[in-house]
Order: structure tokens, then C-alpha cells, then sequence
């Protein structure tokens, strides 16, 4: 029965892993795409949105079946209660790099600033590595790691401050990037939620490795 039991958790572990790449992957392409304009990888971005839904539903699903079949208690509980409302996080962060390749269509065309792109491209490569961080530190089962995703959140409310403060200048200079500026103060906000979905999963690792639910936000 124990064997059976690691070899389903096993499964979890990997496909929660798997989910946490896709997101990953899904909010780089989404700022490629805002950045670059390109409104094709935008729209295949919003036409597979229902990859990351579905695997949360089959993660879902799994942890309920491991729950009932195995009845697990401490530890074990507690990986499978994390995956459970772990996923739960990743599949919002992908819901808003939906928001941004939504924000690429919207925003084609219109005056743009070049020097506040420049920035939300930072602000998104910052983002995807604080997703790549989060699982990392879920794969090792760190817990250091997880309460450090806290200052990459700081970082970014940081980035979209200043974004939001620059495109209102320019709203003010210029009424013809009024579409844009919006749309970057969209974007910026997209990829600061994201981050505070990702400090949540990091909650739950620390949770993982102590029992105890935690803030991390509360904790600086």
C-alpha cells in the first residue's frame, strides 16, 4: 500500500511541477507577445488557455482521489493539501498572461512608448523567473527559497509604480497614447497579481515543511 501510495504521489508531485512550468512559459510568451506586437502569439496564448485549466482540474482531482484512497496524515497530508491549493494559484497567474495577450490585441496599432516597453519587459522576465523560483523551491522543498519570493513581489510593485506614474506623464504630454498607457498600467497589474498568486504558493511550501500557515507578506 505505501508503495502504491509514493508512486501516486510521485505523480502528483511531477504534474504539479509540470503545471508550474507551463505557467511559466505561458507569461514569457505573453510579454514577448505584448512587447513585440504580435497579436498571432497573443491569440495562440488565449486559444490554449484551457491547457492550464484543464491540469488544474486533473490535479484537483488526483489529490481528492489520493485523499480518499490513501487517507494520508501529517507530512503526506500536507504535500497533497499544498498541490491541492497550490494549483489553484498557478491557474489564476495563467488566468492574467491571458489578460496580457488580451492586452496585445487591444493595444496593436496605437502610439506606443518604447521607453515604459522597455520596462514591462524587465518587469516580465522578472515575473517568469519569480515562477521558475517558486517551483524550484517547491521541487527542493525549500523553505528559505519560498519566503524569499516575497522581495521579487516587492520588486515588481515597484516596477509597476513607476510605470504607472510614467504613463500618466505621458497621457498628460500626449493624448495619443492614452490606449497604450492604459494597457501598460493593465499589464503591469496583470504581472504584479501574478506574483502575488506566486507568493502564495510559497506560503504553502513553507506550510509544507512546518505545518503552519503563514503571511509572507506580513513577515518582512
Amino acid at each position: 500500500m505505501r508503495r502504491l501510495f509514493d508512486e501516486e504521489l510521485d505523480e502528483l508531485d511531477n504534474g504539479f511541477t509540470e503545471m508550474g512550468i507551463l505557467v511559466s512559459n505561458v507569461v514569457q510568451q505573453s510579454v514577448d507577445a505584448f512587447i513585440d506586437h504580435d497579436r498571432q502569439a497573443a491569440q495562440a496564448i488565449i486559444d490554449h488557455d484551457h491547457d492550464i485549466n484543464e491540469r488544474e482540474i486533473q490535479l484537483e482531482s488526483k489529490s481528492f482521489e489520493i485523499i480518499a484512497l490513501y487517507q494520508p496524515v501529517t507530512s503526506d497530508l500536507r504535500e497533497v493539501v499544498t498541490i491541492l491549493k497550490a494549483v489553484s494559484d498557478l491557474e489564476r497567474a495563467g488566468d492574467h498572461a491571458r489578460n496580457i495577450a488580451h492586452a496585445t490585441i487591444d493595444v496593436k496599432g496605437n502610439t506606443r512608448v518604447s521607453e515604459i516597453e522597455t520596462q514591462l519587459a524587465e518587469m516580465g522576465h522578472l515575473t517568469t523567473d519569480m515562477v521558475k523560483q517558486a517551483i524550484q523551491a517547491y521541487v527542493d522543498k525549500d523553505e528559505e527559497a519560498a519566503k524569499a519570493l516575497v522581495t521579487i513581489n516587492d520588486q515588481l510593485i515597484e516596477y509597476r509604480d513607476q510605470i504607472m506614474r510614467e504613463s500618466y506623464n505621458k497621457i498628460a504630454t500626449d493624448a495619443d497614447v492614452l490606449v497604450a498607457a492604459m494597457n501598460y498600467n493593465n499589464v503591469a497589474s496583470d504581472l504584479v497579481r501574478i506574483a502575488d498568486y506566486l507568493t502564495n504558493v510559497g506560503e504553502w511550501i513553507v506550510y509544507l515543511k512546518t505545518g503552519q500557515i503563514v503571511e509572507l507578506k506580513l513577515m518582512k
